[in-house]
């Protein structure tokens, strides 16, 4: 197995993998698929999905809110980690990718806590904070569709509870929000974004060299 992990070389990556990652069989069965995937990088590695699975348990969250299915691995694992009756509302706009999903929810026995909204992320969490009103979820992932996450960022605090938590993925980048020589929109905006959210004095922030970086962000 390659190392799911740039931050980490193989050997060290496969000691995580091999001792510590507990991996729900279907979860394991989707990851291996999405690997075959043309766009396999945008899964998020098992310890990564354990994590949130952890952090979900540790809130006792109910409802969450991701931006970004892709195959529906990190909405499976999150699905798997909530009570029978949380809900996990999961934002895309790829009907390709997104149908590998439900047959794998299904079977993990969670599908009726999924919800995949297929429109624009914005648009659906607009609509969410105009039905349901601000501080109605406990957790928003957000992973998909970077350009964007400074909308998703302001959407989401607004739609997460007070001592809730916001999760942002990808905000090392591979290193390029570090590399003054890139300059391209996605490695700008998720750049001062990182900056942004460092002198937001609404939360409490962390990040975390798991995966490509995860940024979490706590709702004072």
């Amino acid at each position: 197995m390659s190392a799911m992990n740039w931050l980490l070389d193989d050997k060290v990556y496969r000691y995580i993998f091999d001792t510590f990652v507990q991996e729900h069989p279907v979860l394991a069965k989707l990851r291996i698929l999405t690997q075959q995937q043309p766009m396999a990088g945008m899964e998020i590695p098992p310890e990564q999905g354990q994590w949130l699975q952890w952090l979900i348990k540790l809130m006792g969250a109910k409802r969450i809110l991701e931006i970004g299915t892709f195959t529906g691995y990190s909405a499976l694992a999150m699905a798997l980690a909530l009570p029978e009756d949380g809900q996990l509302i999961t934002c895309d706009i790829n009907e390709e990718s997104t149908a590998v999903a439900p047959p794998f929810w299904r079977e993990a026995g969670v599908a009726h806590k999924i919800d995949l909204r297929l429109a624009p992320a914005a648009e659906t969490l607009q609509q969410f904070l105009e039905q349901q009103g601000a501080n109605s979820f406990d957790l928003a992932f957000i992973d998909g569709d970077k350009a964007n996450y400074p909308a998703y960022y302001d959407l989401c605090y607004e739609l997460v509870r007070a001592g809730g938590v916001l999760v942002l993925d990808n905000m090392l980048w591979h290193g390029r929000v570090v590399d003054p020589a890139v300059a391209d929109t996605r490695t700008m905006v998720l750049r001062q974004l990182n900056l942004r959210i460092a002198g937001d004095v609404r939360v409490e922030r962390c990040l975390l060299a798991v995966g490509d970086g995860v940024l979490m962000v706590r709702k004072k």
